[in-house]
């Protein structure tokens, strides 16, 4: 189910520097990707089965509220999951290296959360690519709730569009 919400989320829009469907699009520094997405109760009652995260604040309101939140939160690493997503879906094959995070502020079930990756870096290391990225999320548009960086290997640096962006 999971997996199913996360290939059905929308594509906000990339900012990548194409001109025509036809142009090859290629990553380069300070190109960003991003990933639209509202993470459901079924999405961080899944995600605490497999993570075997069973906080209550997690899941039950009341336990949310007794520590001060408005309700229950969306687990943290199941926010961030959304940067290797984002990166394997545009170059299938990556191989994710190593992730730092800094949680600023909740979320909570409903928010809409935009995920943006930021190259940052990329050399060529063998037949495979070293790339940076500056990750960020952003609840309801505005709101910084998670920051940090990537590091991936990639096969290429041709971004390979979702179906829905190539029409």
């Amino acid at each position: 189910m999971l997996i199913k919400s996360l290939h059905s989320s929308k594509v906000q829009s990339l900012s990548l520097r194409c001109f025509t469907s036809a142009t090859p699009c290629v990553l380069k520094p300070g190109d960003v990707l991003r990933k639209e997405r509202v993470f459901t109760e079924e999405d961080v009652l899944q995600y605490s089965k497999v993570s075997c995260d069973s906080n209550p604040v997690h899941t039950e309101a009341v336990a949310a509220r007794n520590v001060g939140f408005e309700g229950p939160l969306v687990h943290g690493m199941l926010v961030a999951s959304l940067f290797p997503h984002i990166i394997s879906s545009h170059f299938p094959g990556a191989v994710y290296v190593s992730q730092s995070l800094n949680f600023k502020f909740p979320v909570y079930i409903g928010d809409q959360i935009i995920g943006e990756v930021q190259a940052t870096n990329l050399r060529e290391n063998k037949n495979r690519y070293l790339a940076k990225f500056k990750t960020t999320c952003f609840k309801n548009g505005e709101l910084l709730v998670i920051d940090g960086d990537a590091v991936a290997l990639l096969p290429t640096l041709s971004v390979e569009l979702e179906q829905h962006e190539k029409r």
